[in-house]
């Protein structure tokens, strides 16, 4: 039996898992984040993210995240916003602005109080973006910023920008109608193209005017989403960079609209709701099930 609370972002869903209590070994997360991905014989969710001990100085948590296929992101804007959320109702750290320890370097999100003391949202310090070819990465030489490269994948030629928050990002521009892009066909093609050795996330963007971005999302290891809040930062430097945005905008996502700033400090901030689905107990025999299949 696991303890959990299931939180969302955006529609960007995620199943968090409390490690200072529940203390499950790390090498479990992989399987465990399948199990309750699952979304017939699961809890339902686009991945699993746990809080833990910091494991260097300097910071208050650890954050570890997994995609519902089991692989493991460096970051998550969405449910960074989440963690930190949860982090701080059920009294793991007292302040409302805490340093988070995560595969893509140190994140820092603020907790945005009302005047009663609630919660009203997360601001969350994702960094500066990385331009360069080799810190996203993609293959062949070292080149950057990467912002009208050329991709054939599912029978079709994308130009598209690349970003890293942490994790790696593409971005293409289109004026068309966002619903009408088969995502489920060209999303896999592209995430799994040689020349990203990494995978990637891919976004289609369209420009709507001074600080309006729409966006549409294939996620590396969970397919289509509502929402990811590390490619909306990821659009709006790209925006910036062409020229189609200034350096705010509101970027809006199938699930919900993101406030998203690359400020002058040369970081990236965004800003949006995090929310308490349910909790309860995950009790399917999921190590057993998963040495069965193995």
């Amino acid at each position: 039996m696991v303890r959990f609370t299931k939180m969302e972002g955006l529609g960007n869903d995620y199943i968090f898992i409390d490690n200072f209590a529940e203390r499950l070994p790390e090498e479990e997360f992989p399987v465990l984040a399948r199990a309750v991905s699952d979304r017939h014989f699961g809890v339902g969710a686009d991945g699993l993210i746990v809080i833990l001990p910091p494991t260097e100085p300097g910071f208050d948590l650890r954050f570890r995240m997994f995609n519902a296929d089991g692989s493991e992101g460096e970051m998550c804007g969405n449910g960074m916003r989440s963690f930190a959320r949860l982090a701080f109702e059920r009294g793991l750290v007292r302040k409302t602005r805490i340093r988070v320890q995560t595969l893509a370097g140190p994140v820092v999100p603020e907790i945005v109080l009302d005047e009663a003391g609630r919660v009203q949202g997360v601001r969350v310090d994702m960094g500066p973006p990385r331009l360069r070819s080799t810190e996203i990465p993609l293959t062949g030489p070292e080149r950057g910023p990467v912002l009208a490269e050329t991709v054939e994948a599912a029978g079709e030629s994308f130009t598209f920008a690349a970003v890293s928050m942490g994790n790696p990002h593409i971005v293409i521009f289109t004026d068309a109608d966002l619903d009408r892009i088969d995502l489920a066909h060209v999303g896999p093609a592209l995430e799994h193209h040689p020349l990203f050795p990494q995978r990637t996330n891919v976004h289609f963007v369209r420009p709507e005017g001074p600080g309006e971005l729409r966006m549409r999302t294939w996620e590396r290891g969970s397919g289509i989403t509502l929402a990811c809040g590390t490619g909306a930062c990821a659009a709006l430097v790209a925006a910036s960079l062409t020229g189609r945005s200034g350096r705010t905008a509101d970027v809006h996502l199938p699930g919900g609209t993101l406030r998203v700033e690359w400020a002058e400090d040369g970081h990236v901030y965004q800003t949006g709701p995090a929310n308490e689905v349910c909790r309860g107990e995950f009790t399917r025999d999921w190590r057993r099930e998963a040495a069965a299949r193995s």
